[in-house]
């Protein structure tokens, strides 16, 4: 019965536009700063990593280092972007500034709130990799036109981690509290998820853990293979894998903030 109360269905509609809109505006008002980091950020890991790093490495797996982690800083970019946008600026939305509570008081209800602030975190997910994506290719360290779909899946991703950055929103008491998961958490992940080394050369037990809990290995893989234009069946198990714990997290994470608001 306790979680029941905790994926019980959300109530929303179509004014969870409403949220999303607001966020975007306020988005567009400091748009240069905002395209600047996304445009720059590739360049500068590309120049020092890629092509620095990567004249001692050489090729890994039949591509060159810059082209392996080209998607690899497309995906970071999908779930610092996402992931950031729920928590610290969520935070500030709902502790600092009240905005939740000015928006609550309007025909909006909680769940539709916290779900159009998921939905505006995926979209900053597919804005910051839409920019990297370009920045790559001009680099040509991908293959077009099969990377286009990166930013469909860029959504997907977007919407994974929004949830999962709205789960620790709901359950942080400061907005220090957020150097914990980050730590614990996205740190792992940005080290241990093949991002700037094949992920079969970790421990096997470490393989099985990055590919069970951790949301960037999946979008990696497709990533990866969307970029060098070789798709294989497995790359649809990531996507299903991604698209049920986007799904649940959703559910669970809008159920843990109401509880915080209302009760």
């Amino acid at each position: 019965m306790h979680l029941k109360v905790y994926f019980k269905k959300p109530d929303v509609s179509y004014r969870v536009w409403k949220v999303w809109l607001r966020n975007k505006d306020a988005f567009m008002k400091t748009i240069k700063v905002n395209f600047l980091i996304p445009f720059l950020e590739p360049i500068f890991y590309l120049l020092a990593l890629g092509f620095g790093l990567g004249f001692y490495i050489g090729e890994i797996n039949g591509v060159s280092y810059p082209a392996f982690i080209a998607p690899a800083l497309i995906c970071i970019s999908m779930m610092y972007s996402a992931f950031f946008e729920c928590t610290y600026g969520s935070f500030v939305r709902m502790y600092y500034q009240k905005t939740f509570d000015a928006i609550i008081s309007t025909p909006l209800n909680v769940d539709e709130v916290i779900f159009g602030e998921i939905l505006w975190g995926s979209t900053r997910s597919v804005i910051n990799s839409s920019i990297m994506l370009l920045v790559v290719s001009a680099f040509k360290l991908v293959k077009l036109p099969d990377s286009i779909f990166i930013i469909p899946l860029a959504f997907i991703v977007g919407f994974v981690f929004s949830s999962i950055g709205m789960c620790f929103t709901a359950v942080s008491p400061t907005i220090d509290s957020f150097n914990y998961p980050i730590f614990l958490f996205i740190t792992p992940m940005f080290l241990f998820s093949g991002t700037f080394f094949p992920l079969s050369l970790l421990p096997k037990p470490i393989q099985i853990l990055s590919f069970a809990f951790f949301p960037l290995t999946h979008a990696l893989y497709i990533s990866r293979e969307l970029t060098t234009g070789f798709l294989e069946w497995k790359s649809i198990l990531s996507l299903i894998w991604l698209a049920a714990v986007g799904a649940t997290l959703t559910i669970l994470s809008i159920n843990l903030m109401k509880k915080r608001l209302i009760i």
